[in-house]
């Protein structure tokens, strides 16, 4: 299990509380253990997807200005889909309303950073802030672990 610390870092417990891995993340939103052994992070208000290996290095990361005319705002839920690429929802409550639909609410990029799609929909439907997102094309079932969100 994975708890946040009032220091800036990602900790996972045994059953019996003893600290088994550790991480620097500052405000992390989300964790997620990947098939590949490393943890997928969002970075809430710091607007950052990381992951990390075991060791707790950063192997791969995207920043708030990384996405050139898609700024991430409050980064919470992250997918790793089974082709590798990452979908981000990029929330945006902290905003003033009249500003929400500047904002993308869902992003998919590639390892590459580059952008596959992004989802702005504020109008017939307004999907609101994007805090979540189920993608149902996925292959598996997520109660058998089998998503990595």
């Amino acid at each position: 299990m994975f708890f946040l610390h009032a220091r800036p870092v990602r900790v996972k417990y045994d059953k019996t509380w003893k600290e088994i891995w550790s991480c620097p993340a500052p405000s992390a939103w989300a964790a997620v253990r990947l098939k590949n052994g490393n943890t997928l992070i969002s970075g809430n208000q710091h607007g950052y997807v990381r992951e990390v290996n075991p060791k707790g290095e950063i192997v791969w990361e995207i920043t708030k200005d990384d996405l050139p005319g898609f700024p991430l705002h409050v980064v919470q839920e992250v997918d790793r889909l089974s082709n590798g690429n990452t979908v981000i929802c990029n929330w945006s409550g902290f905003l003033k309303k009249p500003e929400w639909p500047n904002v993308i609410q869902i992003i998919e990029v590639t390892p590459q950073k580059q952008v596959v799609w992004a989802l702005r929909e504020w109008v017939d439907p307004d999907l609101g802030p994007a805090s979540c997102i189920q993608l149902l094309d996925e292959p598996g079932k997520a109660e058998n672990g089998d998503l990595q969100r």
